[in-house]
């Protein structure tokens, strides 16, 4: 081989290599980083271990939100008009957070079956449900419409 091909070789070999540890060191770090999104139907059927941090989505069931009067401990039910998953959750809740609407909290599930939440996320406004949640809840083959006119028939 000629000495100009071996030198582009080298250099080749050499870039290939950087990339590759670059690569698999920021998936060794992502890797701690990343939540799984799961829904409440997957949570019952336990698809998820019990100390993993994920995300659950679906939408609070109305009559379940729980506030401790001295405290910001709050307690609340999530759905996917499926099946049932209960949240527990120190902290202040997002201003839009309010029973029969679309939320996704990150945190671990417990081994007494209660999702232990860290953080609580809110849709933004009427007509939005995260990507998440509307997927999850099409798969259950419910959608939102359906539980708030399931609601009102119960009136």
């Amino acid at each position: 081989m000629k000495p100009h091909r071996q030198k582009r070789l080298g250099i080749i070999l050499f870039i290939t290599a950087g990339l590759a540890i670059a690569a698999g060191l920021t998936l060794f770090a992502l890797r701690q980083n990343i939540n799984m999104f799961f829904t409440p139907t997957q949570v019952v059927r336990g698809e998820v271990t019990s100390g993993v941090n994920f995300r659950i989505g679906g939408m609070v069931k109305e009559g379940s939100l729980m506030q401790a009067g001295d405290s910001l401990q709050v307690q609340f039910v999530t759905t996917d008009f499926v099946n049932e998953v209960p949240v527990s959750y120190t902290g202040i809740l997002p201003d839009l957070f309010r029973e029969g609407q679309g939320i996704v909290a990150e945190g671990q599930i417990d081994i007494s079956g209660i999702f232990q939440a860290s953080r609580v996320l809110a849709k933004h406004d009427e007509n939005y449900m995260s990507p998440e949640v509307k997927a999850a809840l099409d798969a259950a083959g419910a959608s939102s419409e359906n539980y708030s006119m399931a609601l009102e028939s119960e009136s």
